[in-house]
């Protein structure tokens, strides 16, 4: 559904046609269902807000927006004026943006309000008051509130003397109240209004309807001419009803015909040509009429202080006089007038006239500012009225004239009209031209005189200039022409040297710009080539030519198909660049490659090139050595480079601007001959030192290094051993593998390249010695013997280790002595035959096939005597207590001791000796071991250890318990029995396990099922008393005893059994006081506003409790609902259900599910809108949220009434 803007307009006018014709019949009377409504269309449709904005020429923009908010929401017509309205609707809106509706779109939608703006209606001049209230006890801070007259308008904007917003809170209840405020309000105020709340990413909103009521008759019909025109000054409505601003690229009027009815005209034309008819006989004020038709529609109320009203319009001439005359009831009351709200005084203007009941008020030589609403009051009564002050329509009084004119003039288009400062469009072609700040067109105006100015006339504007008045219109052609074009000073042909400065210069009659050519091509300005135009003249600057600038120039003007050639000719000497060469003219080529030295050349004309070895020229033609002659270079080459071709070689140039020459040495080199095979003076572990000399040729320079490989002897693949090449005719390989056989070679580098390889050096097999021997230490000493100890070397290596070597010298010799003259594979020896009381060094090396390792000296010389060391029993922590296991463990105790010489050990008992056949004991020189596979009691005992060296002796007592289970009580008996309790006592086992009892498990056996059931654990006394036994039952007992190993295998039982009698005493139940489970009907989860498609089934779900269980009633807007087949009712475990089968748009509403039973009742109710059709169902399931889709849907009904 599409609304053009000459739709929209053409509805307007048609509304308002109908609305005059029953006016003028006499026919109209208001009541309410001729107001309408005007709608908005849906948003694809709109007019963008920012164009609604534009302010008028001649008003103010905030009077637009009141006046035009006001009339969104009326009281709904007939279906065609509502079409028609809504139609109007477009220029209707406020000052909003067509974002803010969906701002919240992306936002949850949630229940903010617990109160809501509701409707109302107010007389005009009285006060209303819009209450909205946010409960807060979920909120961090303070909401967000807006509220918008219509759609887009922020009320925030508009607070003052007539709106008034103000917000409290209330710290007990944590509400926030918000209310807005109208205070005397007018009859625009009246419309729809919307309170929007937003938290973060809650937001709600509502609408509520405001109506203003004010009293006034129907007017006699009015000139439409006259009373749609505005000034729009000094007026409160100034602005609001410039229609001025609509007009846009209208088409010129062909004819005037002033004296045409405009009614007529409107009647019977297009509706496309309500615009132009509109402008052209000055009604510029579209929507103005049409709301002051809508006053004028109104009826009043019959008044009792006026026994004549003022009638609903006047109409007056500007500069003339209106009269207006009201008859009092009662000639005593005060009367007063107003403009626009405003008093009026009595002035030489106004004059104010009495005639018995009559009160006349004389408004003289009326203006446009008198165009306005005036009212009367009298008492507490008034009546109102418009006025129209018509202005006489502006006529054209001196035409446009044609004109005709060359392209860089000056243009002036003048014209009178008949109005000074009078409204006067302007035209190019039919479409309107306006003076903005930087258009090439100039509006001015003096008084009645209207000009078109355009300062530098260009071909594109040739076209028909028009100016349309309200009165009238001109237009006159313009025609812009080219001068004839003359060389005043053409460009001229010119020999420039190489490096000097370029001049082109041509003058021309007009000055116009133009373009430079260089052989066809455009050449633009840069910072080699500069361009200059001064005038008529243009000048080519290029202040170093190159031999490129040669070429054919030419200048041509622009808009014109002329153009100034010229040749420019750029000549320079011959000249050699051997920047590139080395220095001396040094060019050095490998022997064996072709070498192709081309030598660059300048000079124009191209100048010739000759070449020649001491005095052998060299020719162009085929050959080994030939010269190859091109445009910019000269070539000599050597096909396959000798020795003997190297020598110095002159190249000459010569042209007829002069000569030049260079003198070019060129050698020739080659790789240098193979160095003789190495020589490898020493290895090592993975390493070895070889040695070579040099080549006997360099081939023709200098060494630079040389470079080394290794391979294995039995492998073919050589490995480059340095990237850096080797300075020196020495070099050391590392990073081999020990024990492999390796060979050797060296290549010799100089600038040419690489030698050839030279003869591999004899075989070589890296071995090293082991290290040193660890941990040389002394083990022993007698009166004549010295025993060591020592760990092996930490790394072997490949040779493996044959042996050690001991030696020792005496303290202040140096002669060392082997004392052993074979290799002993020990890490432990004894030097013997060493005189007593004497000190010596010992010293051991290791051996291997590379020979004996670095020794590993002792550091302190060693005194052969033996010492005694009193014996020490070192016992561990844990066996200086009882060192308890159970029956069947192992026992494996090490208890290491000290002491020189090797100490005596004896094992005791309980101090009998120990039987070796039960308790295993081994004993070694630094610890003793007791070791039992598994423990019996028996071996429970106090063990003696004795560790004796000679006299000396030390002790040790270790005390092992093992312990078992224990055996079971000894004697259960029954000692008495009252009541429900039973006394039992017992003696402890006779066996503890050998570990103390720590407790006794008791247990009970009814003698019919003998099933028995712990009643006491780890009771530590040998009495107790068993309580809360069944009376009538008969009871056997039994007791486990309890050590640290667990309870014992058996239990003694009672031998007699306990009957716990019925007689003797008598059982009162206790008395219980009865729990009052009854409770009123409580709503646990109430009901929620919901949205259900039609013809899709919808339920609604909440739970309640309450005992009695209630009766659960559900209703529709307050009616109970009874056996309807459209719904089903079901409840479980207090869920209630409402289900709608397959809902319609009808059953939409307020449902409420009550609740009640003998102690109360409860009710919860919520709101169904049912949305018709697949389309709401496709929005919805497109993520598009219910309110937009609502508004959507009401819109789209709205647009399309036929489709209802």
């Amino acid at each position: 559904m599409n609304y053009s803007d000459q739709d929209i307009l053409g509805q307007a006018f048609e509304d308002a046609l109908e609305v005059l014709q029953q006016h003028s019949d006499g026919d109209i009377q208001y009541t309410p269902e001729n107001e309408t409504e005007a709608e908005i269309l849906p948003p694809a449709e709109t007019t963008p807000p920012a164009e609604q904005k534009k302010p008028k020429e001649d008003g103010t923009e905030q009077a637009k927006d009141e006046d035009d908010s006001a009339s969104v929401n009326t009281p709904q017509a007939d279906e065609t004026t509502r079409s028609a309205e809504r139609k109007d609707s477009v220029w209707s809106l406020g000052d909003g943006t067509p974002e803010e509706p969906e701002k919240h779109d992306n936002s949850q939608r949630s229940t903010l309000f617990i109160e809501k703006p509701q409707s109302g209606s107010v007389n005009v001049g009285e006060n209303i008051t819009f209450i909205a209230k946010v409960e807060a006890k979920d909120l961090l801070r303070k909401p967000t509130i807006k509220w918008f007259k219509g759609k887009w308008m922020d009320l925030a904007s508009k607070a003052g003397k007539h709106l008034q917003l103000k917000e409290t809170f209330e710290r007990h209840s944590k509400v926030y109240t918000f209310e807005m405020q109208i205070i005397k309000a007018k009859e625009n105020y009246g419309g729809n209004y919307r309170c929007e709340v937003t938290y973060k990413d809650k937001f709600d909103s509502c609408t509520f309807d405001l109506e203003v009521h004010e009293t006034s008759q129907a007017a006699p019909s009015i000139d439409i001419r006259s009373a749609f025109k505005r000034s729009g000054e000094g007026q409160e409505d100034a602005g609001e009803l410039d229609f001025s601003g609509l007009l846009k690229r209208r088409e010129i009027k062909q004819e005037e015909e002033p004296e045409i009815d405009v009614w007529e005209l409107l009647k019977n034309a297009n509706p496309n040509e309500y615009e132009k008819i509109a402008f052209q006989y000055g009604i510029t004020d579209l929507r103005g009429m049409l709301k002051r038709l809508k006053r004028m529609r109104r009826e009043e109320k019959k008044s009792a202080a006026f026994s004549k009203i003022l009638d609903p319009a006047y109409q007056v001439d500007k500069g003339g006089r209106v009269r207006f005359v009201v008859e009092l009831a009662d000639p005593t009351v005060e009367l007063k007038w107003y403009k626009n709200g405003q008093e009026i005084r009595p002035s030489t203007k106004y004059i104010f006239e009495h005639k018995g009941n009559q009160r006349i008020l004389f408004i003289n030589n009326c203006t446009m500012a008198d165009d306005a609403r005036y009212h009367v009051t009298a008492g507490d009564e008034k009546c109102s009225t418009e006025l129209f002050v018509r202005e006489p329509p502006v006529v054209v009084t001196k035409a446009l004239e044609d004109l005709s004119t060359y392209v860089g003039e000056r243009i002036e288009l003048s014209c009178e009209v008949s109005e000074e400062d009078a409204n006067v469009k302007w035209f190019k072609n039919g479409v309107e031209l306006t003076n903005e700040p930087r258009s090439r067109y100039r509006l001015k105006v003096d008084g009645k005189k209207h000009t078109l100015i355009i300062d530098e006339a260009t071909k594109a504007d040739n076209a028909t200039y028009s100016v349309m008045t309200t009165g009238g219109q001109s237009a006159a052609k313009l025609a812009v022409d080219l001068r004839p074009l003359k060389i005043m000073q053409p460009l001229t042909d010119q020999t420039v040297m190489l490096g000097k400065e370029i001049a082109l210069k041509c003058e021309i009659s007009e000055n116009i710009e133009g373009k430079w050519y260089k052989n066809g091509q455009l050449l633009p300005a840069s910072d080699r080539v500069k361009l200059y135009h001064k005038g008529r003249i243009h000048r080519l600057v290029i202040a170093s030519s190159v031999v490129d600038d040669e070429g054919d120039y030419m200048f041509v003007p622009d808009a014109y198909k002329v153009n100034i050639p010229c040749r420019v000719h750029v000549i320079d000497p011959p000249r050699l660049h051997l920047e590139n060469l080395g220095d001396n003219n040094t060019v050095t080529v490998v022997a064996g490659n072709k070498l192709r030295l081309e030598i660059p050349i300048s000079g124009e004309p191209t100048p010739k090139v000759m070449w020649s070895k001491g005095d052998k020229w060299i020719m162009e033609t085929g050959g080994r050595i030939r010269a190859e002659t091109y445009p910019d270079s000269s070539c000599l080459v050597i096909d396959i480079a000798e020795r003997d071709d190297s020598g110095v070689y002159k190249i000459m140039l010569k042209n007829e601007a002069g000569e030049d020459s260079a003198n070019i040495n060129i050698k020739v080199v080659d790789v240098p001959d193979p160095p003789l095979a190495p020589n490898v003076t020493e290895v090592g572990e993975d390493w070895c030192f070889m040695n070579w000399e040099p080549p006997a040729y360099d081939g023709g320079s200098p060494i630079l290094g040389y470079f080394i490989e290794r391979k294995k002897k039995q492998s073919s693949r050589w490995m480059r051993l340095n990237f850096d090449l080797c300075k020196e005719t020495t070099f050391e390989p590392k990073k081999m593998i020990e024990g492999v056989a390796y060979e050797v070679r060296v290549f010799a580098v100089n600038a040419v390249g690489i030698s050839k390889p030279s003869m591999p050096s004899k075989a070589f097999v890296p071995l090293a010695v082991t290290s040193p021997p660890t941990l040389l230490a002394v083990d022993g000493v007698t009166d004549s013997t010295v025993t060591m100890k020592w760990r092996p070397p930490d790394h072997i290596g490949a040779a493996g280790l044959d042996g050690y070597v001991i030696e020792y010298c005496f303290e202040g010799t140096e002669e060392w002595i082997v004392a052993n003259p074979d290799l002993t594979d020990k890490t432990r020896y004894t030097i013997t035959d060493l005189p007593t009381g004497s000190r010596i060094f010992v010293r051991v090396k290791a051996v291997n096939a590379a020979g004996p390792s670095e020794p590993r000296l002792h550091p302190q010389p060693i005194l052969v005597k033996e010492v005694i060391e009193p014996p020490k029993i070192r016992l561990p922590r844990h066996l200086k207590q009882t060192y308890i296991r159970r029956v069947g463990e192992a026992v494996n105790l090490v208890i290491p001791f000290q002491g020189r010489p090797r100490p005596k050990v004896s094992w005791k008992k309980n101090g009998a000796s120990v039987d070796k056949n039960q308790i295993n004991i081994r004993n070694s020189e630094n610890d003793t071991i007791i070791f039992i596979r598994k423990a019996e009691r028996s071996h429970s005992g106090k063990y003696d250890l004795k560790v004796k060296v000679e006299n000396l002796v030390d002790k040790a007592t270790i005390d092992i318990q093992v312990v078992d289970r224990p055996g079971p009580p000894h004697v259960v008996k029954i000692e008495d029995v009252w009541g429900e309790n039973v006394a039992l006592s017992w003696q402890p086992p006779k066996d503890d396990g050998n570990a103390a009892i720590t407790g006794y498990t008791i247990q009970k056996a009814d003698k019919k099922s003998m099933e028995w059931f712990t009643v006491i654990e780890h009771y530590h006394r040998t009495s107790a008393t068993i309580t809360e036994l069944i009376i009538g039952n008969e009871y056997y007992f039994r007791i486990f005893a309890e050590n640290m190993c667990g309870l014992s295998e058996d239990a003694t039982m009672t031998t007699e059994s306990a009957v716990i009698a019925k007689d003797g005493k008598v059982y009162k139940n206790p008395i219980y006081e009865d729990f009052n489970f009854t409770e009123a009907p409580m709503f646990t989860q109430p009901l929620i506003n919901t949205y259900a498609v039609a013809g899709y089934n919808a339920t609604l779900n909440c739970s309640v409790r309450g005992n009695p269980k209630p009766k659960i009633t559900w209703m529709k807007n307050k009616v109970t609902i009874l056996n309807d087949p459209r719904y089903r009712m079901f409840g479980n475990q207090g869920v209630c259900t409402l289900e709608i089968r397959k809902p319609n748009p009808y059953d939409g509403g307020t449902y409420t599910c009550k609740a009640v039973n003998e102690l109360g009742e409860a009710a919860v109710e919520c709101k169904l809108e049912v949305k018709g059709g697949l389309s709401f169902f496709r929005l919805l399931m497109q993520g598009v949220p219910p309110h937009i889709i609502h508004s959507y849907m009401q819109e789209m009904q709205a647009g399309n009434p036929e489709g209802k």
